[in-house]
């Protein structure tokens, strides 16, 4: 597997930390990473440091500038709402063949590719196309990440069955532990993998400033990108 497609069962659930922690384990492994997240909404072009493309940026080991912003995230928007909404704030329109060309235009041979979408697989790109339009014109596998909250369960599964549907591969899922979520992480893992067959599911603890990368799983490993 060369290229990945890192998409969620919803927003807010830990696709750009699963994505850094992606790119440490690639790069940890001697291996060179091309890591893109073409769409951004709720994007602050006087700070960028913290938003999703810079925190991307800064794993790559990159400094975070305006042409490096650019090389990443061409499609940024300031409203942070879908990414067919926030253009239409701008006045703009998004087409899903320009990025898909551009996710395939910025293949390596000689590095792993990760693309980060936005938003969950359904989430509106255009007024009639969605992510998952664009993942399948991407045609890369896909790992899903979900959170563990209450409801989860029926989010991921229904998000499964959509990629699925549409004849993509899943590399694997991602539960990425929700703040004070009611349900145990373990227990979400074991209900998930009775509806999934031999996708891997691998759990992702809450870590704390002071755990660092001790508690995190070897994700890469786990689905076999590296």
């Amino acid at each position: 597997m060369s290229t990945l497609f890192v998409s969620g069962a919803g927003t807010e659930v830990g696709k750009t930390f699963v994505t850094t922690i992606l790119i440490n384990e690639i790069r940890r492994a001697g291996k060179t990473c091309r890591a893109i997240k073409p769409v951004i909404s709720g994007f602050d072009e006087v700070n960028p440091n913290d938003s999703d493309t810079g925190l991307i940026l800064k794993a790559l080991g990159c400094d975070v500038t305006r042409n490096s912003v650019d090389e990443i995230s061409p499609w940024r928007f300031r409203d942070p709402v879908s990414p067919d909404m926030a253009a239409a704030h701008e006045g703009r329109s998004l087409y899903v063949k320009e990025i898909a060309h551009f996710c395939r235009a910025n293949a390596e041979t000689d590095s792993i590719r990760i693309i980060e979408g936005v938003g969950g697989v359904m989430v509106p790109l255009t007024d009639r196309e969605t992510v998952l339009d664009l993942m399948v014109d991407v045609g890369a596998p896909v790992l899903l990440v979900v959170g563990s909250y209450l409801g989860t369960l029926s989010h991921t599964l229904t998000a499964l069955q959509a990629v699925q549907s549409r004849g993509l591969t899943i590399a694997g899922i991602v539960i990425s532990e929700s703040i004070e979520s009611p349900v145990a992480l373990s227990e979400t893992q074991a209900t998930l993998s009775r509806f999934t067959g031999e996708v891997p599911i691998i759990a992702l603890p809450r870590l704390t400033a002071s755990e660092g990368d001790q508690r995190t799983p070897a994700i890469a490993k786990a689905i076999g990108l590296i």
